[in-house]
């Protein structure tokens, strides 16, 4: 119900009477009922008003006749006769305008909620693009009812919001999400409960757009804002902390993104406990931290713990266990490229964004040899996926990249293609191949002048970049490199240019079969000494 209705009369009749009784021109109305009412509109040369020349000829004492329409009336005949049709113009002004606003009153709670149902069946559907149009009509119905900046509007902009956030359109994501919190900010104390996912939206859209810092402040409002409400360690907050992570990974604040990890860890661990089963996912997002910044038997252990609690739960060869096994063998892998973790000394990366998101790095350092565990986890994950019932062609095929990663990296190109070539097979089962349709980086050493190896302090140096463009061959490695950009001294190109032509690479696939890949673009990011 309209809420000015509560107060005794709607505020749009109002509105409309306001206007109609301001406008000359609509001050007559239709019919010939009331004659008396032309003098209104008479224009002022003609004649002095009816109701002046009344007043005068009252005030000089002497009755005088006066043309009203078509009639001779004594004066205050005359005087009556105005008023009366003066009253009856204006109730039929008020009753047509409360007809003219009845549509603003015409929307109820019941119109709403079944827009709103059928909003949420179409949603809850992933029909986003046939959720769109029943979303704009669900914030034009709240709009009528309780008009443009009430509280009641927040929600169904922010689902507004959020249908085109998954239909990829940012710019009217973002504006939505950025009105329902200006009503909020208007409407609603700093601490409440309806500015979370309008934040979170908010957040997450600057996130997709690569707008890093502005998702990273929205999304620690929200963080913050959840911890205030529910407790520190609510486990609602662990949706919002991941894309907060990722934020300060991609603009290299790695220490906020590691006191995030840390948080997200221990409020899964207090929510679920150490043993639940829940904990598999929550372990594999922590290990895969640890990996990153180059910790890789600490990265193992939590591996380890993970494959211990799939194996109590769904025993020896569990599919539960197949993600631990994977990220065994990746330690021992990256171990192998990078070193142990004694020996690296911070993230063994050339951009903490790529890296974090994608595969990791060569260091020539590391041993000899790879440890031949991690070829074992792999097989026996495979034989755990191969075993169950339906059977998952996709991670299977991503197990089997896996492996053809670990024979690359070996040294072993003919063993890794032929791997890729049955991880193909069965990805193109589940359509999703897109894992081998483009080249992806396993190895490269960083040369030394890198952000992820330069020994120069932050306050002593300047960044500056190398860009290249090469193309990746079909059996994995760099060819026609050439440098495409540059504001760092000639020295530093060409150890950057050493570094990209030892990479190696997965090929890309098509059809089932490696193919080169042209015109690959590397950006390499250095640091130099200030003034140098």
């Amino acid at each position: 119900m309209n809420r000015a209705g509560n107060r005794g009369y709607p505020c749009d009749v109002v509105r409309v009477l306001g206007r109609k009784l301001s406008d000359p021109r609509r001050r007559a109305t239709s019919g010939r009922r009331a004659r008396g009412r032309q003098v209104h509109d008479e224009p002022a040369s003609r004649s002095v008003p009816t109701a002046l020349a009344l007043r005068r000829s009252e005030a000089l004492g002497s009755p005088r006749m006066i043309r009203v329409g078509q009639r001779m009336l004594h004066g205050g005949r005359a005087g009556a006769f105005v008023r009366r049709v003066s009253m009856r113009s204006f109730s039929l002004l008020l009753i047509a305008g409360l007809v003219a606003a009845q549509p603003a009153l015409a929307v109820t709670d019941a119109e709403r909620i079944e827009v709103y149902r059928e909003f949420r069946r179409l949603f809850d559907a992933r029909q986003y693009r046939e959720a769109l149009p029943v979303a704009q009509e669900l914030v034009r119905l709240t709009e009528e009812q309780y008009g443009p900046n009430d509280r009641a509007l927040a929600t169904p902009l922010t689902n507004l919001g959020t249908t085109y956030y998954r239909l990829g359109d940012y710019a009217a994501a973002e504006q939505h999400y950025l009105r329902s919190l200006e009503i909020l900010e208007a409407t609603a104390s700093s601490t409440d409960r309806a500015f979370l996912r309008p934040l979170h939206g908010l957040g997450a859209t600057y996130f997709a757009a690569g707008q890093y810092q502005e998702a990273s402040i929205a999304l620690k409002r929200a963080i913050d804002l959840s911890r205030n409400l529910d407790g520190l360690f609510n486990v609602e907050q662990l949706e919002i902390i991941d894309p907060l992570i990722a934020s300060y990974v991609a603009l290299d604040q790695l220490a906020d993104a590691e006191r995030e990890h840390q948080y997200a860890f221990r409020v899964a661990e207090s929510a679920y406990g150490r043993d639940d089963v829940r904990m598999l996912e929550p372990l594999d997002r922590y290990a895969r931290w640890f990996e990153f910044v180059g910790r890789y038997t600490t990265a193992r252990g939590l591996h380890a713990r993970a494959l211990m609690i799939a194996e109590r739960v769904g025993g020896r060869g569990s599919p539960l266990g197949v993600d631990a096994l994977r990220g065994i063998a990746r330690t021992y892998r990256l171990e192998f490229l990078n070193g142990t973790e004694e020996e690296v000394a911070g993230p063994p990366i050339a951009s903490a964004a790529d890296a974090y998101l994608g595969p990791s790095v060569l260091d020539g350092s590391g041993p000899g040899r790879l440890n031949q565990d991690g070829e074992r986890a792999l097989k026996l994950a495979l034989e755990a996926l191969r075993g169950s019932e339906p059977l998952d062609y996709r991670k299977i095929g991503e197990t089997l990249v896996e492996l053809g990663d670990w024979y690359l990296s070996s040294g072993s190109t003919s063993k890794a293609i032929e791997t890729y070539r049955e991880a193909w097979q069965a990805l193109d089962k589940s359509d999703s191949t897109e894992l081998l349709e483009s080249p992806r980086l396993l190895a490269y050493r960083p040369p030394a002048s890198s952000l992820a190896r330069t020994r120069l302090s932050p306050e002593d140096a300047e960044e500056r970049f190398v860009e290249v463009q090469f193309t990746v061959t079909r059996d994995g490695r760099t060819a026609n490199i050439v440098e495409t950009a540059s504001d760092a001294p000639d020295q530093l190109k060409r150890s950057v240019i050493t570094a990209v032509r030892k990479a190696r690479y997965s090929p890309r696939f098509e059809n089932g079969e490696p193919v080169d890949t042209p015109n690959v673009v590397f950006r390499e990011r250095l640091a130099v000494r200030k003034d140098s």
